[in-house]
């Protein structure tokens, strides 16, 4: 048990639950992320959305992000249009894989679409968390805010592990569904064959008997 409990307090110190990217979103594109996560789950996101074409006039803070999130069901969690700095956040309502994709403003009618670059940060479970507000909220000393921060990466490394264990019971039944699939039809083959087999001997004596060769 002592053992048990150590890995989990050595996987919460380890473990890192954000993900920093930057990519270039023009004018017109839509483009999505996968983001996996197990129920209840608070994923919080980061952005500056950066015009790179400033020298044809650009579009400065007029520049807007719009960002959209379906759950695994298809189910619209978060739709909402942003200025070009910000953050967004949602909870997760079921587990597994949701969809966040971004768009901006930025499309024209007439001439080339304005380029932009869009910083993203996205962190989950713990790492979402504004523990210096929380512990300005709640009085906390700085020993006690980092066991409530250890204590929410324990209890979201519970989370994944429960989230991960729930998969492999569905991988496994379907695994056994389509192996008790694959042995019937092999089956319903083998008998196929041998009515077809049997037809087909009873089919050629009776033709011997008709041409009298036996």
């Amino acid at each position: 048990m002592m053992i048990k409990l150590s890995l989990l307090f050595m996987l919460a110190i380890i473990l890192n639950f954000g993900s920093a990217v930057y990519f270039e979103l023009n004018g017109g594109q839509t483009k999505c992320f996968i983001e996996e996560n197990p129920k209840d789950t608070t994923v919080l996101g980061k952005y500056i959305l950066e015009d790179i074409t400033p020298q044809q006039g650009g579009y400065g803070n007029q520049l807007s992000l719009t960002v959209k999130v379906t759950d695994p069901e298809k189910r619209e969690v978060l739709s909402k249009t942003m200025p070009s700095n910000g953050r967004f956040a949602f909870s997760t309502q079921v587990g597994g894989e949701h969809k966040i994709c971004f768009s901006t403003n930025t499309s024209k009618w007439f001439g080339p679409s304005v380029k932009t670059r869009l910083h993203l940060e996205i962190e989950g479970g713990a790492g979402a968390n504004d523990y210096e507000e929380i512990a300005k909220v709640e009085h906390l000393t700085g020993i006690e805010i980092s066991l409530r921060r250890l204590n929410d990466r324990v209890n979201q490394i519970r989370k994944e592990q429960s989230y991960q264990k729930g998969r492999e019971i569905v991988f496994r039944n379907t695994s056994e569904s389509t192996n008790a699939r694959v042995m019937w039809w092999s089956i319903i083959q083998l008998v196929v064959l041998v009515l077809t087999g049997v037809w087909q001997m009873k089919h050629l004596k009776s033709f011997f008997k008709a041409k009298k060769l036996v």
